[in-house]
């Protein structure tokens, strides 16, 4: 299920008025309408499909849970709902992977997850190479890349070594660093909720991604969990698109653990 369905106030008000009798009336007032599923026009300089992020500035990132993994601890591909302020659905995204690496190399696994918009269309790819994950090895950081469209880079997240804070520099398509993102000091696993803070690159806070709890059977025995992004509405929709890629490798390096 979706993260809920918008009815359309201006439906209800012109059936009012509708010359077709009541009986049509109420069964058209009654359909959902997904202002969504309707193709956004092209934006000059917004890359294909990232039209709707010009007009937000919060999203939520809900992992949904899978039986399998949550009775059997069997690691499936992980699937996402992306949604608006309003719970509304607008991206939905799938990683893709074998099952060897899944269950072999856990969360530390490479993964490409394809973000799709309402109509099936990859809009967003993300992609993380397999490297190692520890703090006494700087030389084999994290790192992802973002492209939007597919094909077309559009930013880097890259882990910067520090012995007890998650640390991050966003950079874009040509490398620059342009964003950081912080998170709070060895221990986070045990906080309801998580703030990991968008920074500029003279450190003031504009943003955040926030893992929130989502109770206790579900924290317990599967590893799906809902985030929030934050960032502000003029923000290059490029670096917001990044900011999606960045939210998942915090779930996968942080959150995604065998309960």
């Amino acid at each position: 299920m979706g993260c809920g369905a918008l009815y359309g106030a201006e439906t209800l008000k012109s059936a009012r008025y509708s010359p077709y009798p009541k009986k049509t009336q109420d069964k058209a007032a009654m359909q959902p309408m997904n202002m969504y599923m309707v193709p956004n026009p092209g934006i000059p300089g917004c890359p294909p499909g990232l039209e709707y992020l010009t007009q937000v500035d919060q999203l939520l990132i809900k992992q949904k849970v899978e039986l399998i993994e949550a009775l059997a601890g069997f690691e499936s591909n992980n699937k996402y709902e992306i949604c608006n302020s309003m719970g509304q659905n607008v991206f939905y995204a799938v990683e893709e992977n074998d099952c060897l690496t899944r269950q072999c190399c856990g969360p530390l696994r490479s993964f490409t997850i394809r973000v799709l918009d309402n109509f099936g269309q990859e809009i967003i790819t993300v992609s993380r190479p397999l490297k190692c994950m520890s703090c006494f090895f700087p030389c084999c950081l994290q790192e992802l890349e973002i492209q939007a469209p597919p094909g077309n880079t559009v930013g880097y997240v890259l882990q910067q070594w520090h012995p007890f804070l998650p640390k991050f520099t966003i950079e874009n398509e040509r490398r620059e660093p342009v964003l950081k993102l912080q998170g709070p000091f060895c221990g986070w696993s045990c906080l309801p909720d998580v703030d990991f803070e968008i920074l500029t690159m003279d450190e003031v806070s504009i943003g955040k991604i926030s893992k929130q709890w989502t109770g206790l059977l579900r924290e317990a025995f599967t590893d799906s969990d809902n985030f929030g992004i934050q960032f502000p509405m003029d923000l290059d929709v490029r670096m917001k698109a990044v900011m999606i890629g960045a939210c998942f490798l915090i779930d996968f390096m942080f959150f995604e653990t065998k309960n």
